[in-house]
This record gives C-alpha cells, sequence and structure tokens, in this order.
C-alpha cells in the first residue's frame, strides 16, 4: 500500500510510523518543515513540504499511485479539501479526513467523505463512561449508521446465552474475547464472566444495548 498522510501533528505522526514499520509505503505532507523532526530518525517514508490540497504537492507525494490518503492536519475545512480533491481529482480508492466540528462532520458525511471526528468520538466515550455503562463505542462505519461496541459481561449477564444479546436487523454479537482469546459466537454460547463481546449495532438501537446491559 501506498498512503500519504498530510498533516504530521501527533495524529499524522503516529500513523506515519505505524504504516511505515508495517512494511508500507508512506509520504508525509505537512507545510512546517519543522514537524517533520517528530517522525523520528527511523521513519524511512517520504516527506513533502507544502499544503496538502495542492496538486502539485499531492503529485509530488505519490498521489497517482496513492492507495489510500489521510488528512489529519488541525484544519477541518482543510482536511476536506484535501480529501476531496484525492477522491474526485486523483480518483484515491480510501480517503479519510478527521474533522474537529461535530456539525461539519456531519455535512461532509452527507457529502460522501469519510470522517473521523475525536470530538464526537470522546464525547460519545466519556458521556458513556459518566453513565457507568457497561458498553464502550470503538469504531463506526459508514456515516456513523453502524457501530462496534464493547460489552464486558459481569452480574445478571453471566450465564445467559449469546442470543440473549441479540436483535435482529439491529443488535448482533460478532466477537468474544474470553480468557485473551477470541472466538466467533454461536446463538447458543453461554456468557461467562469477564467475557468481553464486541457488537455490531445499529447507531438507533444503541440505547436499547444500554438498557440490556444494564
Amino acid at each position: 500500500m501506498h498512503l500519504i498522510v498530510v498533516g504530521c501533528g501527533r495524529v499524522g505522526c503516529l500513523l506515519a510510523q505505524q504504516m511505515s514499520a508495517e512494511g508500507h509505503s508512506v509520504a508525509v505532507i505537512d507545510k512546517n518543515p519543522q514537524a517533520f523532526k517528530r517522525l523520528g530518525r527511523e521513519f524511512r517514508g517520504q516527506t513533502v513540504l507544502g499544503v496538502g490540497f495542492d496538486r502539485d504537492t499531492l503529485r509530488e507525494a505519490g498521489v497517482e499511485r496513492a492507495d489510500a490518503l489521510a488528512a489529519v492536519t488541525n484544519g477541518d475545512n482543510s482536511n476536506y479539501i484535501t480529501a476531496t480533491v484525492a477522491r474526485d481529482i486523483f480518483r484515491v480508492p480510501n480517503v479519510v479526513a478527521r474533522i474537529y466540528d461535530p456539525q461539519r462532520e456531519a455535512i461532509y458525511r452527507e457529502l460522501g467523505i469519510r470522517t473521523i471526528s475525536s470530538t464526537s468520538w470522546a464525547v460519545h466515550t466519556i458521556r458513556r463512561i459518566l453513565r457507568s455503562d457497561e458498553t464502550v463505542s470503538s469504531i463506526q462505519f459508514g456515516s456513523g449508521e453502524v457501530e462496534i461496541a464493547e460489552v464486558t459481561i459481569s452480574g445478571r449477564l453471566v450465564g445467559h446465552f449469546v442470543r440473549d444479546l441479540s436483535v435482529p436487523g439491529e443488535i448482533m454479537p460478532v466477537v468474544i474475547v474470553r480468557r485473551g482469546r477470541a472466538f466467533l459466537p454461536t446463538p447458543g454460547v453461554l456468557l461467562e464472566d469477564g467475557d468481553v463481546v464486541h457488537v455490531a449495532v445499529l447507531a438507533t438501537a444503541t440505547g436499547l444495548l444500554d438498557s440490556m446491559v444494564q
């Protein structure tokens, strides 16, 4: 895979380092030359000085052969424009933009750009923790219609079956981690104390899932 990371802040730097360490080809774009120092001496990818939505800068970073692009600067509009140029002009197949403003995130998703909002994700997770819910959202899919939640089995859930956590079309247990080992559950599997069940759930059904596990 050839990945372009636009923005060499903390997120962009860590993403570039990890993907490069996994053997992927990585190019990092930033308008601040000092930002590249974060990558460290072990980083073997390419660094490109410039603005992420500039076509010549993208070409220098290898956008015409890129498999993916992540726009993770501190600017919502810049990230959106960069992602749009990569998708619509250069036909990069996998594009994602980090967005801080949850309202903009919804708008950009409606326009077809895959987004990650650290703000809405953090608020959603913190709210669940403060409410002492047993579920913690871990990832969202599409435009947020479906998410994967973690359910830690304890109390009254112990001894129930996997099918007791299922609601056709709304909630579906997909993976159980038991004593450090993961497996795909069948409806008749008994839930044990300490199991961590990863559940696919519609965003509209998260309240229902909460009520099931409380």
